[in-house]
């Protein structure tokens, strides 16, 4: 196709904007949708700032979006880990992991998907993790990262009509913001995790865009409702997280 849009959520670090880097080489516009803006700056970047936590936030920014914009690509990479052991979570985890994994991503997808339908060409794509398969501390977050996979195989088969593809790539431990907020850097629990990992090391976040970007590209039209586990092989061993 002559003209792509994505709207990359958390598009203004780590993974997300890594992703944004590798799209605009390829000449897409890419909107990243986040708390703060993009450090870099580039002539098809676009900023639109909101706290994805906020479901009026959202629906104002999906407003901002569609009124400049005809999106071809939603990549819902934006997400929050807050652990906690199951005798300290709280209902209220669930509920705004939701929000933000879930329903960001529904508002989101909902205001773009007309401009997909009438091109008759769609890539939805959704970070997940490794850890909707179990991890402990991660109560709200694999239930949110869980239930994503679910609701990415209920639209797939909905939009598969319309060639819109929706697909999760779902990494394992990957050095970003969110890990190290919980593994110091340079620990004896790093090496550790990353011995156990049956491809010896840590994951990192070109690892993950490079899965992202075979989803993204148009070629790739008979892939949706995968997912794609990006973690050195530790969904196939016996390990804990």
């Amino acid at each position: 196709m002559s003209k792509l849009t994505a709207v990359i959520t958390g598009g203004n670090k780590g993974i997300g904007a890594d992703l944004a880097q590798k799209l605009l080489a390829k000449d897409y516009t890419v909107i990243s949708v986040a708390r703060r803006a993009p450090d870099v700056t580039h002539p098809k970047l676009h900023s639109v700032q909101a706290d994805l936590l906020d479901a009026d936030a959202v629906t104002k920014a999906a407003d901002e979006i569609t009124t400049s914009f005809d999106v071809t690509h939603l990549v819902h990479n934006a997400g929050l880990i807050w652990p906690n052991l199951l005798e300290e979570a709280k209902p209220e985890d669930i509920t705004g992991l939701a929000q933000l994994h879930l329903g960001s991503a529904l508002t989101l997808l909902q205001a773009t998907l007309p401009s997909m339908k009438r091109a008759g060409f769609g890539r939805v794509m959704f970070n997940g993790s490794r850890a909707a398969l179990g991890a402990p501390t991660r109560t709200a977050y694999s239930a949110s990262k869980a239930a994503m996979i679910g609701m990415a195989r209920t639209w797939a088969l909905e939009l598969a009509q319309h060639q819109i593809t929706v697909n999760v790539v779902a990494p394992g431990p990957i050095q970003t913001d969110n890990f190290w907020g919980i593994v110091e850097k340079g620990s004896e629990q790093e090496q550790a995790l990353a011995n156990r990992i049956p491809v010896g090391r840590l994951g990192n976040v070109e690892d993950v865009s490079n899965a992202f970007l075979f989803f993204c590209d148009p070629a790739s039209s008979f892939v949706t409702g995968q997912t794609l586990y990006v973690c050195g092989g530790a969904s196939v061993g016996m390990m804990t997280i």
